[in-house]
């Protein structure tokens, strides 16, 4: 059997829309890149092409999790399938209004400058804030999810919630700024309402392709990091399962199971240091001796509870064929 066809196999049970989008986006991130390499216009001092990019990765692999999560759920799969193909049908929306404002080259999100800018953000910020309930009442029902192992049950619904909060997170962003109140206030209009960065404009120094900032604080990086805790903790869970095989130790699914909720809580930490650090301004390359403490506490906590969890004796170890 090849390799497609043993994931033609593996997949066929799996949602056919958001499955289909996923293959799309994958198509659409490389061109994305071929475009980048093409056309070298920026817009707020990053690639041109790169925002459509970035969404087109998290697209892919957000539709592709999607795709597998529903077609596992022993409950609400009917009306899950319908709500995936909302999913589907929302994101698909906005990317094609991502498009029209990348070629326009005019900035897509928190645009206020004309009418027609203002439209276009509305009937974005439309479908994003249907999207939001829609993964909630997902999230809802992978939270009733039974698998034979539990760890990757676990992970798929600590995944799930970790992507509610990230895709909420999208919501400090809309505030306006204090620069940008102060015109509202003034004039009872701004160009823009709402940023990424803390402290400073929009369009600063940041990292290549991703456009974190470099000076100050960057909200898509918390945001970006609890929507792909989806992708994350389900893969630690097969990443364990697969080390099974070479550690007896890992057969025990309790212990697999005490890891990856462990890796979740850690998760969950990271992404409230994150947004504690961006709300404070503060720049993800310069973080202060607050946030490193904070840090190297979260990570002695969650190694010291692994070990704990590694060293606790094994349920079925010594029954395992050596």
């Amino acid at each position: 059997m090849t390799i497609l066809t043993d994931l033609r196999e593996r997949t066929r049970t799996w949602h056919r829309g958001s499955y289909r989008l996923a293959q799309a986006f994958a198509v659409i991130t490389v061109l994305c890149v071929l475009a980048m390499l093409i056309d070298q216009r920026t817009l707020n001092g990053a690639p041109l092409w790169a925002k459509l990019f970035k969404f087109a990765v998290s697209a892919a692999l957000y539709f592709f999790t999607w795709s597998w999560l529903v077609s596992l759920l022993p409950k609400f799969r009917r009306t899950a399938y319908w709500l995936t193909n909302v999913l589907v049908v929302c994101f698909t929306i906005e990317y094609v209004l991502m498009v029209v404002q990348t070629i326009r080259v005019r900035v897509s999100h928190f645009n206020n400058e004309t009418p027609l800018d203002a439209t276009i953000f509305a009937v974005m910020a439309g479908t994003i804030a249907v999207l939001w309930v829609v993964n909630l009442v997902l999230t809802i029902a992978v939270l009733f999810l039974r698998l034979p192992d539990r760890a990757t049950a676990w992970a798929a619904k600590i995944g799930a919630i970790l992507g509610v909060l990230g895709l909420s997170l999208a919501t400090l962003m809309t505030s306006p700024t204090p620069e940008q109140q102060a015109m509202l206030d003034a004039t009872g209009q701004s160009a823009m309402v709402g940023a990424h960065t803390v402290g400073l404009p929009d369009g600063g120094p940041g990292l290549p392709i991703l456009g974190w900032s470099t000076v100050g604080g960057d909200l898509r990086i918390p945001h970006f990091l609890g929507l792909h805790g989806l992708q994350v903790l389900p893969l630690l869970a097969l990443t364990l399962g697969v080390l099974a095989a070479r550690y007896p130790r890992l057969r025990d699914d309790v212990l697999r199971l005490r890891l990856v909720v462990i890796a979740g809580i850690g998760y969950a930490g990271l992404l409230a240091l994150l947004t504690w650090q961006a709300l404070r301004g503060q720049s993800i390359v310069a973080p202060d001796s607050q946030t490193l403490t904070a840090f190297a506490l979260l990570v002695a906590g969650v190694a010291f509870s692994g070990l704990i969890a590694i060293g606790r004796p094994a349920r079925e170890l010594e029954a395992s064929p050596r």
